[in-house]
């Protein structure tokens, strides 16, 4: 009868054993989809001219000798802005801002995030990389005879926010910068984004699903988190907003950012909203405020 509890011993540890090699194997799969690109929506060609945007199709190079897929609306006021769309998104996910600036004079130019859309490029960096895309938007401005060395901002969405964190941070090129929805840290973001995502549950899959994503692209979520870096922006403006209803990021993400951030500095926080909602559900609010932000910044006219 001694035999059957140390029986019993071996099978236990082989079930432990093999279900933590299922957990760490789907962990790695889901890692892969993370940090992977996907295929471009239908009909992103032709998203711009749908909506009768007058633009130029461009295209960018990046200093690591990728070619950005990119819209450019030319600017009436000297004054352009770099629009930046979210993860697993693609430039038309900004035609709402585009058009909106574009009313009011300001050139926007949007292109396809590496491994995002027509793109090139496979992996994702949340932002590691990606900040030299952004490098690349502001050195095609810089060739451009409608706009203004000292006229470029930037808006962006969620990831792309982040990115442009990340980048204006690190390019005094860029004069004011409006990030609506960005994450704090993506090592606080990651347990809502892995469910989000994958419909994983974040314990035990988010961290493992980080370790994996971390080492298959080569970042570390430290080194991409833009409350690293946000204050390096200063003196140059940041205009942040948060919905309390997001359900993507966390929602302290934006007060945390703000009272990151140097001056001069602003947050918009509406409790009722989700998660890059501003542009639509405060559509004629999210105009007045973005469009006299950056007046008073890029143009000087004051707020």
């Amino acid at each position: 009868m001694s035999r059957w509890p140390k029986l019993f011993s071996i099978v236990l540890l082989a079930l432990i054993t093999l279900g933590a090699g299922v957990i760490l194997q789907i962990s790695s799969q889901n890692a892969d989809l993370l940090i992977h690109r996907i295929p471009p929506p239908e009909g992103l060609k032709d998203a711009a001219a749908t909506v009768g945007l007058d633009y130029e199709d461009v295209a960018l190079t990046t200093g690591d000798g990728l070619r950005l897929a990119a819209w450019y609306i030319p600017s009436q006021n000297g004054a352009a802005i770099i629009a930046q769309h979210g993860y697993h998104a693609s430039r038309d996910e900004m035609i709402n801002e585009a058009q909106m600036l574009a009313r009011h004079g300001y050139g926007v130019l949007m292109f396809d995030a590496r491994a995002h859309g027509y793109s090139d490029g496979d992996l994702i960096t949340f932002g590691l990389k990606e900040i030299a895309d952004t490098r690349a938007a502001i050195d095609y401005l810089l060739t451009r005879p409608d706009v203004d060395a000292g006229r470029i901002g930037a808006l962006g969405n969620s990831q792309g926010a982040v990115t442009l964190i990340l980048a204006t941070a690190q390019y005094p090129e860029i004069k004011a910068l409006v990030g609506d929805s960005p994450y704090a840290a993506l090592q606080d973001e990651i347990a809502t984004g892995v469910k989000a995502f994958t419909g994983l549950s974040p314990f035990p899959f988010a961290p493992l699903i980080q370790f994996f994503a971390e080492r298959k692209a080569g970042f570390t979520a430290d080194s991409v988190a833009p409350i690293h870096h946000i204050a390096q922006i200063a003196p140059r403006p940041v205009f942040l907003m948060q919905g309390g209803a997001d359900s993507l990021i966390p929602i302290d993400s934006g007060r945390r950012l703000y009272d990151a951030a140097g001056e001069p500095k602003a947050l918009w926080f509406d409790p009722a909203l989700g998660h890059v909602q501003f542009d639509t559900a405060r559509a004629d609010e999210y105009e007045r405020r973005v469009v006299e932000f950056f007046n008073a910044y890029l143009l000087g006219e004051g707020e």
